[in-house]
């Protein structure tokens, strides 16, 4: 159990569970398009188990157990995502009156459960056509997005609690479209740059149609990092600047502020699209809160090869323990950042949209929500207005990269019957919250 109270976080204060369309949806046989997963997954080597998500978790048709577990669990939010490719399948014109009919069911079946929906647009689906296209490469893809946010709004923002346009840019971009470790799978410096500032200048064209949609409360969900310096010396003070930009200034920079990090542009200037300062406007439209996921630290040094030039740096690993992915489990790091964020970038109320360790020993999953809550509760002392903490994920699923290998659930599902059987952590958060709703 834990050892934190429910009432320590203050009555405004929600508690939810997190999960992806991709990773726990499958039901690809309602008219859905083909997205980016798909053929990435298809392509040898890039998962593990070549495992793909047509399956994963069947939500689609278990989903009203599914949110009863939320309900049961004393949670009152549950963040989820809405399928790009399911809604709009070709990712522009035409669109499938059964995604329709599923999200209205799904969000209905929240509702009546006392649940808060908390959506976003983007979980990394994008629309296989629209990859044809150049896909986040492309500027155009504001303006794809714009019309698929018009959808939802228009459909469903009026039920809905909370509404995120983007998940996780630095994953869209950086490590997409740089790193090629998820779809599609780029290692090409200027594919990457122009990503970096497609998606946040196409968060920024959502947010518009969004709000001309009527709909309210609407945010960006950024993933940051506990970036350090592997050592004090000048130049790993150096790298650290860069790496720091490179996963947190550029995003938080740019959406907060209307700028990006000067350290990280005059790198990437040359692979820059052209004139993309005056889409800054848009990049850093009003929003009513910030989501921050959260799991590690990087350590960052210099990188001498002479091919890295234009991004010299490199991370090296730390000696804190880790989760079975090999992430430094490292609770200080969120403190830091919600009191960084808060001071730095903005004073929206913040919440932390994800966080949870990949473990099949859940005791040290339990150890490490914990170890979390504490620190949320450091940094609402230290100032930063946090109001809500999601667990990362409700139901293992469909981990990318790691396929089916890689369990974050509280709630442990067996993929060969679909069974769902409730976690010690799942147990621990209903300790917690069974009687403050």
């Amino acid at each position: 159990m834990f050892s934190v109270d429910r009432g320590q976080f203050g009555p405004n204060f929600t508690f939810g569970v997190a999960t992806a369309a991709y990773q726990i949806e499958g039901g690809q046989g309602d008219g859905r398009g083909p997205c980016i997963w798909d053929t990435f997954a298809a392509t040898p080597g890039n998962v593990k188990g070549a495992d793909d998500g047509h399956e994963a978790d069947d939500h689609y048709h278990r989903w009203p157990g599914d949110l009863d577990l939320i309900r049961d669990g004393g949670f009152e939010a549950y963040r989820f995502s809405l399928a790009w490719p399911r809604l709009i399948p070709e990712g522009t014109g035409a669109v499938n009156q059964a995604a329709i009919d599923f999200y209205d069911r799904l969000i209905d079946g929240m509702l009546e459960r006392g649940l808060k929906p908390y959506a976003t647009l983007y979980h990394w689906d994008l629309p296989s056509p629209l990859q044809d296209k150049g896909g986040w490469m492309n500027r155009d893809i504001g303006g794809w997005f714009a019309d698929y946010a018009a959808l939802v709004g228009h459909h469903f923002g009026d039920r809905l609690h909370a509404t995120a346009t983007i998940n996780e840019p630095w994953c869209v971009s950086v490590l997409s479209h740089i790193l090629g470790r998820h779809a599609p799978g780029y290692r090409d410096l200027r594919a990457g740059s122009r990503a970096m500032h497609h998606v946040l200048y196409a968060h920024g064209m959502g947010v518009d149609a969004l709000r001309a949609n009527g709909v309210k409360n609407v945010g960006i969900v950024t993933n940051l990092e506990a970036s350090e310096a592997a050592s004090d010396s000048e130049e790993d003070q150096r790298a650290l600047a860069i790496g720091d930009a490179l996963f947190n200034g550029w995003f938080l920079g740019g959406v907060y502020k209307g700028q990006y990090p000067k350290v990280l542009t005059d790198l990437l200037e040359p692979f820059l699209p052209k004139d993309w300062h005056k889409d800054m406007e848009v990049v850093n439209r009003p929003l009513d809160w910030g989501g921050i996921n959260y799991y590690s630290r990087g350590l960052y040094t210099m990188d001498h090869d002479p091919a890295h030039y234009a991004l010299p740096i490199k991370q090296v690993k730390g000696p804190l323990a880790t989760n079975d992915l090999g992430w430094e489990i490292y609770p200080q790091g969120l403190t830091n950042l919600l009191v960084r964020v808060s001071r730095d970038y903005t004073k929206l109320p913040l919440y932390i949209t994800e966080t949870g360790m990949s473990e099949t020993n859940d005791e040290r999953r339990v150890q490490f929500y914990d170890d979390h809550l504490k620190a949320v509760l450091e940094a609402q002392k230290q100032g930063a207005d946090v109001r809500g903490f999601f667990a990362w994920s409700l139901l293992d699923n469909y981990e990318w990269g790691e396929g089916y290998s890689s369990r974050f659930g509280i709630v442990h599902v067996d993929y060969a019957t679909q069974k769902r059987t409730p976690k010690g952590s799942y147990r621990s958060f209903q300790g917690m919250l069974h009687n403050t709703r």
